[in-house]
């Protein structure tokens, strides 16, 4: 889900190397299996931003249940591009009746769904705030090239690291240049505005896209061993319910493209 950005921020400041990530991205490839990419699992918060794609790929709710009660995570599967895909959305919450968004459940639905469906590839996907500096107009899809949490602040040696929570993703600069997309570091915290504090973090690591999952999307597949990268699309928290509908457009474009790209390539053809 998309986290507020005030419109798109056109005055955030560059000040890490886009180096850093790069190397951290060399560094993370390198240190995987190179594999096949056969079974991909794309998860989604908002049902809004999932019904698209679930239409667009003919996939089928899951009955019976492969992810059990109590977790609220409803899946979706089918087939696309010759590889199995699995789209999970976080479910509604029982008390509130509204979609589970933020990072808790972000985080349970991922690891839940990595061990019900053994993924090659998770995809981390669905609206957010983009940054005018860092070439973001609404609409635009943004593959991720790494993911911070810049609300978690632990100011303790070692927890300081730990609560920024840096994973690279997996490099795709091959699909970046064939579907025509940008990339950009992604940001996530569990409020829909930010203090300045935050903003402080995002700067310091060239956000380009700030919402509120991919983070804890990104550790549970740490957790497994299995890569992963984001696909968000720009919307507007200033007119978000209008601009839902035009990023969930982009996404149901683009995702089945993403997806018949992948399939069926390795990891380094990305």
């Amino acid at each position: 889900m998309t986290e507020q950005s005030h419109g798109l921020e056109a005055d955030v400041l560059v000040s890490t190397p886009a180096g850093k990530v790069q190397a951290a991205q060399a560094a993370y490839l390198a240190s995987l299996t190179d594999k096949q990419i056969k079974r991909i699992l794309v998860l989604i918060a908002m049902e809004a931003e999932a019904a698209p794609l679930i239409q667009a790929l003919g996939l089928v709710q899951d009955t019976p249940r492969v992810i059990p009660e109590p977790a609220p995570c409803v899946s979706f599967s089918g087939s696309h591009a010759g590889a199995h895909v699995h789209v999970v959305v976080n479910g509604k919450c029982g008390k509130h009746g509204v979609d589970n968004v933020g990072t808790v459940p972000a985080a349970l639905t991922a690891y839940l769904a990595l061990q019900a469906f053994d993924p090659d590839l998770v995809i981390s996907t669905g609206t957010a705030g983009g940054f005018g500096a860092q070439g973001a107009a609404i609409g635009d899809v943004f593959l991720s090239t790494a993911t911070v949490n810049h609300d978690r602040r632990i100011p303790i040696p070692g927890f300081d690291q730990y609560g920024l929570g840096l994973h690279a993703a997996l490099p795709t600069p091959q699909l970046q240049a064939a579907l025509g997309l940008k990339a950009g570091l992604v940001s996530s915290g569990n409020s829909l505005d930010y203090v300045e504090r935050d903003m402080e973090i995002m700067r310091e690591h060239d956000t380009s896209v700030k919402e509120m999952e991919a983070a804890a999307i990104a550790w549970s597949a740490s957790l497994f061993g299995v890569p992963m990268f984001s696909v968000k699309a720009i919307t507007d928290i200033d007119e978000f319910l209008e601009n839902l509908a035009t990023a969930a457009a982009s996404l149901q474009q683009v995702l089945p493209q993403v997806l018949h790209y992948v399939s069926g390539k390795r990891y380094r053809e990305l």
